[in-house]
């Protein structure tokens, strides 16, 4: 115990431990004001009448933003600006509970920031459409949203880890690009179904601006099980490096912890 006290000590006293706290705070107030301004303009009813925003402007917006952002802030704080995403570093332990912790409450204050500032540029007044907010379709049930936002969190958790191992040697082209078509895919597929969140802080930064919390707990449970059951998929099956031990070892409360992973984007996988 002496030990992880004296790690969170020395994280809370760096300057890489807060410049990377700012990161993921910037990254998610750009990925929310940009994202969720792609679906405003009443995109529904005008996409109905052949105008306005579509659902492949909202995928794609959300992917390229993803990937813009996770291009500029990887090698700061390794890109995450999903609490998902940081969930399932976490379970696999390549980041600690301190900078899990700080991370998601950046990202939170982020997203709030983010819809903050949408709503004070944007020419109209969308607090009574949600403000670009995720919401389920009456005809989803609650059972079917949790299994969606699960599934597509899984994909986007299960290409983060697969693009940032460091072990295959398998890999070429954009770490940032790859992760954003994922996220553009998915969107593709749910948006009609959940609003595709993906991610609980893109959805809690606009349903605290707007005051909007229906099934809010969706978009944070079905994305987090997602990311966390993703995490451990690949990190203990499908890494270039899972082994027996190393499944041991997730459940071994004496288990190493690792560094914060950076998903570098300048970087190719190392040979094994």
């Amino acid at each position: 115990m002496a030990n992880f006290v004296q790690t969170w000590v020395n994280e809370l006293r760096s300057i890489p431990f807060w410049k990377a706290i700012l990161a993921e705070l910037l990254g998610t107030l750009l990925l929310v004001f940009i994202g969720c301004a792609s679906c405003l303009d009443n995109w529904q009813k005008e996409a109905a009448l052949g105008r306005g925003v579509t659902v492949v402007q909202i995928s794609l917006t959300f992917g390229l933003a993803v990937a813009t952002v996770v291009w500029c802030i990887a090698h700061v704080s390794g890109g995450h600006i999903n609490p998902a995403v940081t969930a399932g570093m976490l379970i696999a332990r390549k980041i600690t509970v301190i900078r899990a912790i700080f991370y998601v409450i950046a990202q939170c204050a982020g997203a709030i920031l983010g819809a903050g500032l949408l709503h004070l540029l944007h020419p109209n007044d969308h607090l009574q459409d949600g403000l670009g907010n995720t919401g389920r379709d009456p005809k989803v049930r609650l059972d079917q949203a949790f299994g969606i936002e699960l599934v597509i969190t899984f994909v986007l958790v299960f290409t983060v880890f697969a693009s940032c191992d460091k072990y295959r040697n398998d890999l070429g082209g954009s770490v940032p690009l790859t992760i954003g078509f994922s996220i553009t895919v998915c969107h593709l597929f749910a948006i009609k179904y959940t609003g595709s969140s993906m991610n609980p802080a893109r959805s809690f930064g606009p349903a605290v601006i707007a005051n909007r919390w229906a099934d809010h707990w969706l978009y944070w449970v079905g994305p987090i099980s997602g990311g966390v059951l993703a995490a451990l998929v690949y990190d203990l099956v499908f890494a270039a490096d899972a082994s027996i031990k190393k499944v041991k070892g997730v459940f071994s409360p004496n288990g190493p912890s690792q560094e914060p992973a950076q998903a570098d984007p300048h970087r190719k996988a190392e040979p094994v």
